[in-house]
C-alpha cells in the first residue's frame, strides 16, 4: 500500500495484515500475547525504517520477515528466562482463550508440528497457513529456494511418520 509520493501506508498495512501477521507469530511462539508483541514491534520497525524501502510494494514482505525473526528472538528470550529461573514455575496452564484459537481436533497435529526444528517448522508454517510460495518463503527467511523444497520435503515426511506412529 502506497500514500502519494511513495510513502507506506502503515495504517491500510496494518488494518488489512495485522491478524495474519499475529496469526503466523502465534504459531511460531505458541503465546498470543507475545505474538501481538511481535506484530507490534514489526509495524514500528517498518514506521521506523520505511525510508530505506526498495519500493512501498515490499513492506508486506518487510514486516513478513520482520515476524519471522522477532519470532525466533522471543523464544531465543524465553529459552534464556528458563535456563535461569531458578525458582519453581508456576502452574502454567493454556489459558482458557488460547483454546478457542486452537480447535481439539488440531491439537496433536500442532504438537508435532512445533516438535519439529525450527527451520522445518517455519518453512511449514509459511507455506501452509500463509499460503507462500516457495519464492516468498526463500526471501522471508533468507535460504534459497531449493533449501525450501528440502526442508519441507524433510518437514512433511518426518509429520507423516509421527502421524502414523499415533
Amino acid at each position: 500500500m502506497e500514500r502519494p509520493g511513495g510513502a507506506v501506508a502503515i495504517d491500510g498495512l496494518y488494518a488489512s495484515h495485522r491478524l495474519s501477521l499475529v496469526r503466523l507469530a502465534h504459531l511460531l511462539v505458541d503465546d498470543v500475547a507475545t505474538a501481538e508483541d511481535v506484530v507490534q514491534s514489526a509495524f514500528f520497525g517498518l514506521w521506523r525504517n520505511q525510508v530505506s524501502l526498495r519500493s512501498p510494494e515490499a513492506a508486506v514482505g518487510y514486516l513478513r520477515k520482520a515476524v519471522v525473526n522477532q519470532s525466533r528472538s522471543a523464544l531465543r528470550r524465553r529459552r534464556t528466562a528458563r535456563l535461569h529461573l531458578t525458582s519453581a514455575e508456576p502452574d502454567m496452564s493454556e489459558p482458557a482463550e488460547a483454546s478457542l484459537v486452537r480447535a481439539e481436533e488440531h491439537r496433536e497435529v500442532l504438537a508435532l508440528v512445533d516438535a519439529l526444528p525450527r527451520r522445518q517448522r517455519e518453512v511449514l508454517i509459511l507455506r501452509y497457513w500463509s499460503g507462500l510460495t516457495e519464492a516468498m518463503i526463500a526471501e522471508t527467511l533468507g535460504i534459497s529456494r531449493g533449501t525450501v523444497k528440502s526442508q519441507a520435503s524433510r518437514a512433511l515426511a518426518r509429520l507423516h511418520a509421527k502421524i502414523g506412529e499415533l
